[in-house]
């Protein structure tokens, strides 16, 4: 995994369940959303090709269409907290996120430079934190609810690692899943990323490319960001 320096990395404590408020239901239908994940920041989101409305479009089609009946059908995630963003990213780089001109570069949208970072946190870095709950949430959906299946409208953050963010991923929400899966207690010893995104999924390669329980099988266009030959 990619890390910084000893006093970077939080010490080790007892594993605690991410989303411990949400109960898993057979009966609930295997998909994580919550109006949160929306990225909004007077427009400035629509400067970047990546459609940071797509989950609440897919969930507003899903209901028109029958498929969820009410907000109550489906998984509501909590608010990821600091405490379980340090059991992969290093206190360096989560306090990078600090500086807007390091989430510009991130969120690869130049004017948020200029944006006060109290406004980046609400406006884009707190959507994203929902987000990257909601993975963890889905694969504990998945396991616990007998279905073997489910979907957060959000999050796959894949050119996110420990230790640095890029292509609109801030956090490593693949990485934290992984590592919440083989600390599950569950028997889960070996894993399969199946990421069919155009773009190379650089971050989680870096931080599980020496996890011999991690299998990855990434189809991207090498030609195009990020170009990662380290994570390749």
């Amino acid at each position: 995994m990619s890390s910084g320096t000893d006093d970077d990395k939080e010490e080790d404590s007892p594993q605690r369940e991410v989303n411990p408020s949400v109960p898993i239901s057979r009966d609930r239908l295997p998909i994580v959303y919550r109006p949160e994940y929306g990225v909004k920041f007077l427009g400035l989101q629509k400067l970047h090709p990546f459609d940071a409305a797509k989950g609440g479009n897919i969930y507003r089609l899903l209901k028109t269409n029958g498929l969820i009946r009410n907000d109550e059908d489906v998984y509501s995630p909590d608010e990821i907290t600091l405490e379980d963003l340090l059991k992969v990213h290093t206190k360096r780089y989560i306090d990078s996120l600090k500086w807007s001109l390091n989430v510009a570069k991130i969120a690869e949208i130049p004017p948020l430079l200029f944006v006060p970072n109290c406004f980046v946190q609400r406006s884009y870095l707190r959507p994203m934190r929902f987000q990257t709950s909601g993975s963890i949430l889905a694969a504990r959906a998945a396991l616990q609810s007998g279905l073997g299946w489910a979907i957060n409208l959000g999050g796959g953050f894949h050119h996110c690692s420990a230790d640095r963010g890029g292509g609109f991923c801030p956090y490593a929400d693949i990485t934290l899943t992984v590592k919440m899966l083989q600390a599950s207690g569950n028997g889960i010893d070996r894993i399969l990323i199946v990421d069919l995104d155009a773009h190379q999924g650089n971050g989680y390669a870096r931080d599980l490319m020496n996890d011999t329980g991690v299998f990855i099988m990434d189809m991207y266009n090498y030609r195009i960001y990020p170009r990662d030959h380290t994570a390749k």
